[in-house]
């Protein structure tokens, strides 16, 4: 989960540090800490709480050093606290590491260290990884990097479970050596300077260019250059990868919160997204791919597979394949597929979807699928991510960097992409060709209907002041609604800390609709002229028994019959969920801007999971 950042260069490392730990802060915000090559040897800063306390410790101003590492933590071993904060050093202070990820095998190095009469101050797995480094680098009989090397080597590979590191030495203080395996590390290419970080906007004002890295690269640093080491050592070549990203899409721009400028860039998210794949005059086009309609004919079964908000983007995608495409599909989450042994094999399609695409549980799903023969499509929002290189085929959203803990930008760029890659699966089909015309020229309207929707901002901000208070809510949705319902009822749990269900309407009366009493709230979306009918019975029940209603609708129904109704803008239903969605997106923000709470940084969550 945590975010790490480093810098080796000309410039005083600390500022530097800080800075690119506030802009990392979504990963983790339990405690947070700097380490820097200074002339008397490694120092080593760091305290519980935000990123900015750093700021307030003693000496942090007198901090010259020009290379160094830091870390921005969410606890996964050992509770937030000063001790089990990063920078960790071993017990000669030869060493101080930061890591971003889980060592599974932390106990049984922790008991072996500790027979070898080193001693632990933490209740943390990386406080073994230094201590370990220095294990074999007291066994090394040379004297130059290669020590260096050998030692941090022998200690990863010694290492079970999911890491990225950045490792100071004292008796080498112009260097620095990263490594990664199954976490995200990327190198920021300058002039005679390089920049460190879990995730690219975090360095993306520095620089453009980027070194991705797979696992076990190993990577020497020092100023002005970057050596790359394969596994066993031996030197590689690496060519960088230039992000055009716009710094600026990472600053919040005059906005109060990320999360709300990133709900009023999904015009921009969701017409880049779309790009040039759909054209209303011609087939739609997937350069990332070269399916046939032979291959396609024989896919028995397409797996979406996710976590979280990604898997509720997944149930959309599940109802337009099968709809437009007539494929059987299936939504899994990712932890749990990884662990029922799926019945998968050469005539199955997998598709994994992930924002950042580093999430682990989604990862692991993704090389199962292939060792039983599959073939699988990565959609992400992030280049070169771990997800992306491991996948036969990658397409990308391009939503723009998403800072927000809670998914918005990301979720309605993840449902378009799906729609584009249903119709372009429909069209090799040789399938529905009125319908898909219908769809693609509605997909490129879908950027102008969401500006429109965004106008309704106040009239939702009216209903969520009336309700802010309360302690439980219930979603509703028929077919595809419910799959914004449970996106819905997701995001007002994360960022309100409301309990919040959702059901499909159809289900209230075998059992839902007992919890149903005077002044609990119920929001239903309602976009299908077949299902209305049905839907506003369904309403009508919870109403009755006192329940306050909200209704987000692009069809014609009595208003009267509940307490609040949004209109948006007509859709065809297949494509409404990228509309629907929005309303309750700003319905969760401004209840928790009501509470008072961070609505970027909600408790207990991370914008990447990258640990199981």
């Amino acid at each position: 989960m945590c975010g790490i950042v480093g810098y080796i260069g000309t410039k005083k490392a600390s500022p530097i540090l800080i800075n690119g730990l506030i802009r990392l802060e979504y990963r983790g915000y339990d405690s947070a800490g700097i380490s820097t090559v200074e002339k008397n040897g490694l120092s080593l800063m760091k305290d519980m709480g935000r990123v900015k306390n750093l700021y307030n410790l003693k000496g942090i101003d007198d901090l010259e050093g020009t290379i160094g590492i830091a870390h921005t933590r969410w606890a996964t071993h050992g509770k937030p606290s000063k001790e089990n904060s990063h920078p960790h050093m071993d017990n000669s202070k030869t060493f101080s590491v930061v890591h971003n990820g889980i060592i599974e095998n932390y106990n049984e190095l922790r008991k072996f260290l500790t027979d070898n009469g080193y001693t632990f101050y933490s209740q943390t797995d990386t406080e073994v990884i230094p201590n370990l480094i220095h294990y074999y680098y007291k066994k090394e009989t040379n004297s130059d990097i290669s020590r260096l090397l050998k030692a941090v080597q022998k200690a990863c590979l010694d290492l079970i479970g999911s890491f990225a590191l950045e490792i100071l030495c004292c008796d080498f203080p112009d260097n620095m050596i990263v490594v990664r395996k199954d976490s995200p590390l990327v190198i920021g290419k300058g002039s005679d300077e390089c920049y460190i970080s879990s995730d690219i906007p975090a360095i993306l004002s520095f620089t453009r260019d980027f070194y991705l890295l797979k696992d076990y690269e190993f990577v020497l640093l020092q100023r002005g250059s970057a050596k790359f080491y394969d596994k066993d050592l031996n030197e590689i070549d690496k060519e960088t990868t230039t992000i055009e990203w716009d710094a600026s899409s990472s600053e919040k721009n005059g906005y109060d919160d990320y999360m709300l400028k990133e709900i009023y860039e999904q015009p921009i998210a969701i017409r880049e997204t779309i790009g040039s794949r759909i054209n209303s005059n011609s087939k739609t086009e997937f350069d990332e791919l070269n399916f046939t309609k032979e291959y396609l004919s024989s896919v028995n079964k397409i797996y979406f597979v996710a976590c979280g908000t990604a898997m509720h983007a997944a149930l959309v995608g599940k109802n337009l394949m099968e709809k437009l495409c007539r494929i059987s599909s299936e939504v899994d989450i990712a932890s749990e597929f990884r662990y029922r042994d799926p019945l998968v094999d050469k005539n199955s399609l997998c598709i994994f979807i992930s924002q950042s695409g580093e999430t682990a549980d989604t990862i692991a799903a993704l090389k199962l699928s292939k060792e039983k023969g599959a073939k699988t499509i990565s959609i992400s929002n992030v280049i070169g991510s771990s997800l992306t290189r491991e996948a036969d085929y990658s397409i990308y959203t391009h939503a723009g960097p998403e800072i927000a803990v809670a998914s918005t930008k990301a979720y309605t760029s993840q449902v378009t992409l799906l729609s584009v890659l249903a119709i372009y699966f429909s069209e090799i089909l040789e399938l529905n060709s009125d319908l898909i015309n219908k769809l693609k020229s509605e997909l490129l309207e879908l950027p102008k209907k969401i500006e429109t929707t965004l106008t309704l901002a106040d009239k939702i901000k009216d209903f969520a002041m009336q309700v802010y208070q309360e302690k439980d809510m219930f979603f509703l949705g028929r077919g595809i609604d419910e799959a914004v319902a449970k996106e819905a009822a997701l995001k007002l749990k994360e960022i309100s800390y409301i309990h919040a269900e959702s059901y499909a309407a159809g289900e209230l009366k075998h059992g839902a609709i007992a919890l149903i009493e005077n002044d609990v709230t119920v929001i239903t979306v309602m976009t299908d002229s077949k299902l209305v009918e049905k839907t506003v019975s369904n309403i009508q029940e919870v109403a009755t028994r006192g329940a306050k209603t909200l209704v987000v609708t692009n069809q014609d129904i009595d208003c009267n019959l509940f307490d609040k109704v949004i209109h948006i803008p007509e859709v065809h239903p297949y494509l409404a969920p990228i509309i629907s969605v929005i309303p309750l997106q700003l319905f969760a923000y401004y209840i928790s801007k009501e509470k008072g709470l961070d609505v970027d940084k909600p408790r207990n969550l991370a914008k990447s999971v990258t640990v199981e």
